[in-house]
């Protein structure tokens, strides 16, 4: 049996590019004792990948080595076995990285249920819903009805969870994307108070306008102009998830600002987020969110890209904007 996966060649200097990996074509050897072979059906394409690709030892996780498998969470099914506790046929989550099957022990798997369809695990039941609920939940207390949240990236995979979270909890929400079509989505199909363009509003005014007495919450996703404008309105005692910053992830020399002198002359709490701290807790954590979608208060779109050999160019729709929910690639 023969397995295609994508290693890294070089590192991006700036934008990535298909050429800062290789495919590659091989023979899979034979099972031994104990081993398990997945076939990857999902791959997940997630921001936090060019932080991975950055020669960068103080990160929360070490940087991918150039000749090493594209690191990537996925979804697959058990296509052989030599270990009793994983049968052919069992669907699993695990990093199996950017390639077409992958080999383990079986102790890196989690087992997945049956009785849900397979795509749920990269949406609601997967990375992006676990990191919405437990950033807005949990990461700092737990959020009040009445308050005020603004969401940046709130068209994204986590954002837009983290607003259908934040009406069902009572809050009012602000969501920040960059497109009609997306602010469209956000407003009528998701139930959003208020939604900015940023591309062609004026941020400051417009969270000045829906948020005439500041904003108690802020979930950031993209850094930047956005996290200024969040500071320039938080009340005092305001709270910040710093989920992300995907605006800077590309830069090739240091950001400029934003003042965090804010953040001290308000009071504000920052917390930042890596969701892989709590895969402990993922069980309890979609039991959750499952609660949500039973009641109809959450909804949320995959953009599926066909084929692995197409995430060396598909992985740049994160940073361009132009994917249209939770972007991932079926193998």
């Amino acid at each position: 049996m023969t397995n295609t996966r994508v290693t890294l060649t070089s590192r991006p200097n700036g934008m990535i590019k298909p050429t800062d990996f290789k495919i590659v074509q091989e023979d899979l050897p034979e099972l031994k004792d104990g081993e398990v072979l997945v076939k990857q059906v999902y791959m997940s394409l997630d921001p936090a990948m060019r932080g991975w690709l950055d020669d960068d030892e103080g990160s929360y996780m070490p940087p991918v080595r150039i000749g090493e498998t594209m690191r990537s969470f996925g979804i697959g099914i058990v296509e052989a076995s030599n270990n009793p506790a994983f049968t052919v046929g069992t669907r699993v989550n695990g990093m199996f990285g950017w390639s077409e099957h992958y080999i383990t022990t079986g102790e890196d798997l989690i087992p997945l249920p049956e009785d849900v369809p397979l795509e749920h695990f990269m949406g609601l039941l997967g990375l992006p819903g676990a990191t919405a609920y437990h950033g807005f939940m949990e990461l700092i207390d737990t959020p009040k009805a009445g308050e005020t949240v603004l969401i940046s990236g709130a068209a994204g995979s986590v954002g837009s969870l983290v607003g259908q979270i934040a009406k069902a909890e009572g809050l009012k929400v602000i969501g920040v994307t960059g497109s009609d079509e997306k602010k469209d989505w956000l407003l009528n199909e998701l139930g959003f108070d208020a939604v900015i363009n940023y591309k062609t509003e004026n941020l400051e005014e417009m969270v000045a306008k829906y948020a005439p007495d500041g904003i108690d919450r802020h979930f950031e996703n993209v850094g930047g102009k956005v996290l200024e404008v969040a500071l320039d309105n938080m009340k005092i005692g305001g709270k910040i998830t710093l989920c992300g910053l995907i605006s800077t992830y590309n830069d090739t020399e240091p950001s400029v600002g934003p003042h965090l002198v804010r953040a001290i002359a308000r009071r504000l709490t920052l917390k930042g987020l890596v969701i892989i701290d709590q895969q402990h807790r993922f069980g309890e954590i979609f039991e959750k969110l499952s609660a949500y979608a039973q009641k109809g208060q959450i909804k949320y779109r995959l953009d599926i890209v066909e084929g692995l050999k197409q995430a060396p160019e598909a992985i740049n729709k994160l940073f361009d904007g132009t994917n249209q929910g939770k972007l991932v690639i079926r193998i």
